[in-house]
């Protein structure tokens, strides 16, 4: 397991270097993202917010997600996360957002098994990736998902060169 500073670093250094901002609305990380981006020296140079959104009604007050918004979207698909990542970078303004939805474990739900994460990236070069660890122990999922987020996050940066 990485630290949080170094999940980011190179991240932070592509958004620092090109003035460019990010927004975070991730679910089973649980903050791990955004904890991550501003574990960085000058976070606030590219970090314009994040939120835990880990039940609807917090989708819903947070993010402004309402069911018409996904309606039609399989749930933990790269469709449904990237409605999410792109509802964040508008409501933020931002040149980036990372969005995340997962099922960390122990046991699965009715849409997806444990060990379960899709990241959606939305800007300049949008790119969304699934990623099922096999895995059911809860917090070792969260952190192979924020790996997982942040080298998607780092390809859609570098795609966007």
């Amino acid at each position: 397991m990485k630290a949080l500073n170094a999940m980011a670093e190179p991240v932070a250094e592509l958004l620092r270097q090109r003035g460019e901002t990010i927004v975070v609305a991730e679910t089973s990380t649980g903050g791990l993202l955004s904890a991550a981006l501003l574990a960085v020296p000058g976070a606030s140079a590219y970090y314009v917010g994040g939120s835990v959104l880990y039940t609807y009604e917090s989708r819903k007050l947070l993010l402004g997600i309402r069911r018409d918004d996904v309606v039609g979207l399989q749930p933990m698909s790269e469709a449904m996360v990237m409605a999410f990542a792109r509802k964040a970078q508008a409501q933020f303004d931002a040149t980036w957002a990372i969005a995340e939805l997962g099922i960390a474990g122990p046991t699965g739900v009715a849409y997806g098994d444990a060990g379960t994460s899709v990241i959606g990236v939305a800007g300049p070069a949008p790119t969304a990736a699934l990623l099922a660890t096999g895995f059911t122990d809860r917090e070792a999922n969260m952190w192979r998902f924020a790996e997982h987020g942040f080298a998607v996050l780092l390809q859609a940066l570098t795609a966007a060169d």
